[in-house]
């Protein structure tokens, strides 16, 4: 079956920026398509089945997930309250700025099949996007394996009988289901397991702010007694203004766990969004805003309801079976409250992994077409779902097993590492990409002609580039003394990889290093995306309720 005859028509290089690939004739692209698979007519282009509500809870479906609902105990633990607020907020600033070059580059054209190293390939490099990416996959499918990882743990806080293999098979299975099915499908599923999740926070955090003031049913007042007893910092690795220094930088390695990829799903869902010059610049915009307030003031909360010398929180040393909010609530002795909100957290499992299995399929989906994955990975079902490459992206999620041999904290810890330096490394390229396509505009005079464009750029991005980079390389020092060698290979595996497949390519394709700003292409689709947009009609409602929802979605 045709790519485009299924439903979805996709590719992320060029025949000319991926070494000549010519697709099969199963993958063969459109008449009406550029870079070996991505459609132009006007046809294809309108079969998108996600909606705005679906686009915004995309995003903030996968930014708020076990990081911050099971993660984030791992870094109280580890360095005190104040680091993981401040860490919080100093990763948001990051991920603001990758999520505006995402969303500007994304929304000038916002083609049915790009994903983010399509962009990479026609703006900077091919060998960097062939790099680039086998690295999203495989970022992808460690937070598959990451999510059913922490569902389990989630679910050991029953102390059933079951064994933790049974719970990640299911966790497991319900995740392929919904990814095999239409893509409407996968949308609606994503949004109502926002919806839960989103509730449940709020929940919670007006929840730490009554027990705060005292409301609890010991009316104990908290307050932030436990900055101040066990303390707001523990000295890392150090003593003195070092040693706290270290946990604030340590917790912001770690927080990147929170946030990796979850910009990028509004980029890998543009393609199939309705109305996306509408719809994408909304949801970016709103992106930060709702993170301020679910991250800003949760992981501030979090550390008055939570001593950070409690036994309970993860770490390797511990068998941790709840969320730290769950742990706060066990305290405060609120009896079966914290039975209902270890099943809605459990439940923000299966969306964050039902996200990222959704990426991950899509990105290896469009390798496959430009023959930069084999081929069999191409394939679609009639209603247009590339069920070959979500199948091997599961499978790879199957790394969740680990918690058979292991202890299921540890393995959570090592997921962690894995997925958030692959991630750092993503948003370098994001961020490269991003400046060599304001380049190519600025040299071409069309600068002025972005549907989409953010603040304090392209300085914004060239601070955020440094300590990213800062960051990467940084993320695995505390391996040092004392040494330890698997968690060292945990966080520093991925870099010589994604080098061995930058060089690799480079060496068998013989690319140039960097296109030069006047070869770079950034006119080619730029008609077509805007006769399609300019079809959009703006919606007008008719009635105060009306008006709210459509301000909502």
């Amino acid at each position: 079956m045709k790519a485009e005859e299924a439903g979805f028509d996709g590719g992320n290089a060029s025949h000319t920026s991926y070494g000549n690939v010519t697709p099969d004739k199963e993958s063969a692209p459109h008449a009406d398509s550029i870079d070996g698979g991505i459609a132009l007519d006007s046809d294809t282009q309108l079969q998108r089945g996600l909606k705005s509500r679906h686009i915004q809870f995309l995003a903030l479906g996968g930014a708020i997930g076990t990081g911050l609902f099971v993660g984030a105990g791992s870094i109280l633990h580890t360095v005190g309250p104040a680091p993981l607020w401040m860490a919080y907020m100093s990763m948001m600033a990051v991920v603001w700025v990758v999520m505006n070059n995402i969303a500007e580059m994304v929304t000038y054209l916002p083609m049915r099949g790009i994903t983010l190293p399509y962009f990479t390939g026609r703006y900077v490099d091919s060998s960097l996007a062939f790099a680039a990416g086998w690295n999203y996959w495989y970022a992808y499918s460690i937070l598959v394996a990451a999510e059913a990882t922490a569902g389990a743990i989630l679910l050991d806080y029953w102390n059933t009988p079951v064994h933790p293999a049974v719970w990640i098979t299911i966790i497991l299975i319900v995740l392929l289901i919904l990814n095999i099915v239409a893509v409407e499908v996968f949308g609606e599923a994503e949004f109502w397991f926002a919806s839960i999740k989103l509730l449940t926070i709020i929940g919670l955090i007006i929840l730490a702010i009554v027990l705060m003031l005292g409301g609890g049913p010991n009316h104990d007042r908290l307050g932030f007694r436990y900055w101040n007893n066990p303390g707001a910092f523990k000295e890392y690795k150090a003593t003195g203004s070092t040693g706290r220094f270290l946990a604030y930088w340590t917790a912001f390695v770690r927080a990147g766990f929170s946030f990796i990829t979850s910009p990028e799903l509004i980029g890998l869902a543009a393609g199939e969004t309705v109305a996306p010059r509408r719809n994408l610049p909304k949801a970016a915009r709103r992106f930060l805003a709702r993170l301020a307030v679910f991250y800003g003031i949760s992981s501030l909360v979090l550390g008055c309801i939570v001593p950070s010398d409690d036994p309970r929180l993860l770490s390797p040393d511990s068998n941790a079976n709840a969320s730290p909010w769950v742990i706060g609530i066990q305290r405060a002795g609120i009896g079966g409250l914290n039975h209902v909100i270890n099943a809605a957290i459990l439940t923000s499992a299966w969306s964050a992994g039902n996200a990222f299995l959704y990426s991950g399929s899509r990105v290896l989906y469009t390798m496959a077409l430009t023959g930069q994955a084999p081929r069999f990975l191409a394939r679609t079902s009639r209603r247009g779902v590339p069920y070959a490459a979500v199948l091997a992206t599961w499978l790879f999620g199957c790394l969740a097993y680990l918690n058979v041999s292991q202890n299921g904290a540890q393995v959570f810890l090592w997921l962690m590492n894995l997925s958030t330096i692959s991630g750092y490394i993503a948003w370098i390229v994001v961020m490269t990409t991003y400046l060599r396509f304001r380049k190519a505009l600025e040299f071409r005079g069309l600068l002025h002609t972005l549907p989409f464009r953010t603040p304090g750029q392209p300085y914004a991005t060239w601070i955020v580039l440094g300590v990213v980079s800062l960051l990467t390389l940084t993320n695995g020092f505390q391996t040092f003394a004392p040494w330890n060698y698997k968690d060292f290979l945990a966080a520093y595996i991925t870099i010589p990889a994604f080098l061995a497949l930058y060089l690799g390519h480079k060496v068998v394709r013989r690319t140039p290093f960097l296109k030069k700003a006047e070869d770079i292409d950034v006119v080619t689709g730029k008609k077509e995306m805007d006769d399609l947009c300019a079809a959009d009609v703006e919606r007008v409602p008719k009635n105060w309720l009306q008006r709210v929802w459509y301000w909502i979605a």
